[in-house]
């Protein structure tokens, strides 16, 4: 029996998961964006123009990184050629220029797309780089890390960057309208509906990944008992909620980020916000502890010294305890480190002590501050004219403790919470002197 060629294409294609369906075929269909594709940005008159440079696109997943490259397969009248960084080695990427060199013998453009790119090592990338260099190949390069860290340097500077945002919630709630009713590469054969506060729920827990809405509503439209989708069956289909989140990646560092200055900035609210991301993610809780103590020293310090011995007990009870209960522990401990008064004095204090050391290295101990507690230490006067504090009024005598030569002032009190106590002790020794 003859099957028709058109059809098995057919049945391929509906077989392909519904994002794969829906991805852009034409750079009108891209979505969002807007500030990187529009008639008068440098990227849409490249990919209109077929006058493509080599670029770098950096973005959350789900944003159209993968679908610009698309977008440039269909329209450049170039060779394209795609590798994934995740699965390619050298002789993929050798086999490639090898066949962009002869083509470019007769004129033909190769555009190299590479999906992942932060995941070629260096020897990789700095392969890739003459090739970049001299025009055998335009490269295309996707990411989802930052390119400044995780990419070569030579590379970046030859490159066009475009970040790409978070799709925005209008936006997504267009694909999946059109993903509903399109007939040819959508749902629009099930003839089903969708409630607005569904498709409401989709877009928000979408979290600006336009591939993630898209598997939620082919897993609903999948789900549902009827020809009409509902909030709960989008529901059944979240197990978890979407957050864009790589314990190794960007993310991780800007949400810890944000969680260390919401509790220097004394707010308890973003403080637990951006706590419950990290835990939900499934962050380590030692790490969460160990950031919590060093902002109860580097941002409260003295101004409540209580901060760091909570902050320390929580880290060696979530340790001890574990999740679920541990979220307690580390909310308590970064709620108080946001509520408690602000001093930056012990890292200013230190830094700036370390810093005059390390241009004054020569100044040296005076005498009687030396170790007296040997034999014949006197003979070298070391410890002669010490003067012991606690044989005096108040436990405190008027002397001087650091070298001669040194004129600074490195601890600067910030005269907030117990601080301010020891500002009054300070100048109530100080009328002594």
């Amino acid at each position: 029996m003859n099957t028709d060629m058109n059809d098995i294409t057919n049945n391929i294609s509906k077989s392909l998961p519904l994002a794969m369906r829906m991805r852009p075929i034409n750079i009108d269909e891209i979505v969002g964006q807007k500030h990187i594709i529009n008639k008068n940005s440098l990227l849409y008159k490249m990919i209109t123009q077929d006058s493509l440079y080599s670029i770098l696109l950096y973005g959350p997943p789900g944003t159209g990184k993968t679908s610009i490259a698309q977008v440039v397969a269909n329209t450049t009248k170039a060779t394209f050629q795609q590798l994934n960084a995740t699965s390619a080695n050298k002789k993929d990427v050798e086999k490639v220029i090898t066949q962009a060199k002869t083509d470019l013998e007769n004129n033909i453009r190769t555009v190299l797309f590479i999906d992942e790119i932060h995941r070629f090592n260096k020897a990789q990338q700095d392969y890739l780089l003459p090739f970049v260099e001299d025009g055998t190949i335009i490269l295309i390069g996707a990411t989802t890390e930052n390119p400044y860290f995780e990419v070569n340097s030579a590379l970046v500077s030859r490159s066009v960057l475009f970040e790409l945002k978070p799709i925005d919630k209008e936006d997504i709630k267009d694909v999946l309208y059109r993903a509903l009713n399109d007939v040819e590469r959508g749902l629009g054969n099930k003839q089903q509906t969708i409630d607005d506060d569904a498709i409401e729920l989709m877009s928000i827990q979408a979290n600006g990944d336009v591939r993630y809405a898209l598997t939620m509503l082919e897993l609903s439209s999948l789900n549902t008992d009827t020809t009409n989708i509902k909030t709960s069956d989008v529901d059944a289909v979240i197990t978890k909620p979407h957050i864009n989140y790589d314990k190794d990646g960007d993310n991780h560092y800007d949400n810890i980020s944000a969680f260390i200055k919401s509790m220097r900035g004394s707010d308890p609210d973003a403080t637990l916000f951006y706590l419950a991301r990290m835990i939900e993610a499934g962050e380590d809780p030692k790490f969460i502890a160990r950031r919590i103590m060093i902002a109860a020293s580097e941002d409260v310090s003295n101004a409540d010294p209580i901060a760091l011995i909570l902050a320390t007990n929580a880290s060696l009870a979530v340790e001890r305890i574990g999740f679920p209960e541990g979220r307690i522990i580390l909310a308590q401990a970064a709620i108080y480190v946001a509520m408690a008064p602000k001093s930056n004095s012990a890292i200013t204090g230190i830094d700036n002590a370390l810093k005059y050391i390390k241009h004054h290295p020569s100044n040296d101990v005076p005498d009687y501050l030396k170790d007296a507690h040997y034999k014949s230490a006197s003979k070298l006067g070391h410890g002669v004219g010490y003067q012991y504090p606690h044989d005096f009024q108040n436990h405190f005598v008027s002397q001087k403790y650091l070298p001669d030569s040194v004129k600074e002032t490195f601890y600067k009190n910030s005269h907030l919470g117990y601080e301010n106590n020891q500002a009054d002790y300070q100048n109530f020794i100080g009328k002594q002197q």
